[in-house]
């Protein structure tokens, strides 16, 4: 098994490589048979799945141990950076800062009790920012693997 550089592994983890390392990433257990990534993820063939997983294994992602193939290192280079992995999901980083604001800004709109400068600009810049972070995190959910 060879170890690579960060940017050597950026390089070569890409198109369907990057759909096998995400999906067995996601995988409870984190391991999987080339077949049932063949199955969940499209491949006309089982070889092309086997023809990834051992580019992942060149890569020292991943370990195959008798035909199961299992996430050695998970490393966060690309898309990869923007998401953080939260039990058997992996879910953008965006979404805690989102989930914050939005709770700040429905705690903001239940105390909100008069009109004035300071709580227009407070509504004006909570709705701002919860709407960019939710945007954000909806744009970062459509670029996964």
């Amino acid at each position: 098994m060879f170890c690579m550089s960060k940017e050597n592994v950026a390089s070569d983890l890409k198109g369907n490589t990057l759909r096998v390392y995400w999906y067995l990433v996601q995988c409870s257990g984190s391991s999987a048979g080339p077949r049932q990534i063949q199955r969940e993820l499209g491949f006309k063939s089982p070889a092309l799945a086997v023809y990834h997983l051992d580019k992942l294994v060149e890569l020292g992602l991943v370990d195959n141990v008798n035909g199961v193939y299992r996430v050695v290192e998970v490393v966060e280079v690309g898309v990869l950076k923007q998401f953080m992995k939260v039990g058997s999901f992996m879910v953008p980083r965006y979404v805690t800062y989102a989930s914050m604001i939005s709770v700040l800004f429905v705690f903001f709109l239940s105390q909100f009790r008069e009109v004035n400068f300071y709580s227009l600009f407070a509504l004006i810049f909570g709705t701002l920012s919860t709407v960019i972070f939710w945007f954000e995190t909806f744009r970062v959910w459509r670029s996964r693997p």
